[in-house]
């Protein structure tokens, strides 16, 4: 009995171990996902805590950011909700609850996929940062 308690202890113990190395490759992938995203804008400001809806045209994931299109498309703002957000991938939609005419800092934001109405979780949206496309 005490061989098998600590087997078990050992197998937790390098289990928990063994997610430190996956987080940090994750965190890489999102990084390389939002640098590729952003390789040719540059930043165009300091951050915003709201958006104009109707200056808002899409949105897509790129690692742990949104990145909302602009009407103009010299113009993308990158959020990074604070807490993460479920990936926008495989057909999903960002379902944002907002109360005026503006997107902004703490709304909540459901991914879900419109076909199913099945909910992928949701999260408060962060500050928004504005980029401007570059000449290349």
């Amino acid at each position: 009995m005490r061989n098998l308690l600590v087997m078990t202890c050992a197998g937790l113990a390098a289990a928990c171990s063994m997610n430190g190395p996956a987080d940090t490759r994750a965190a890489q992938t999102s990084a390389e996902q939002v640098s590729r995203a952003l390789a040719n804008y540059q930043p165009d400001g300091p951050p915003v805590s709201c958006v104009q809806m109707r200056d808002l045209r899409g949105n897509r994931s790129a690692g742990d950011a949104i990145i909302f299109d602009s009407q103009s498309i010299q113009k993308i703002y990158v959020n990074r909700p604070p807490g993460g957000c479920p990936s926008l991938d495989f057909g999903r939609a960002l379902v944002t609850r907002t109360s005026s005419s503006q997107l902004c800092r703490g709304d909540i934001a459901d991914v879900v996929d419109p076909v199913s109405h099945t909910n992928f979780g949701g999260c408060g949206l962060g500050d928004f940062e504005p980029y401007r496309r570059v000449a290349r």
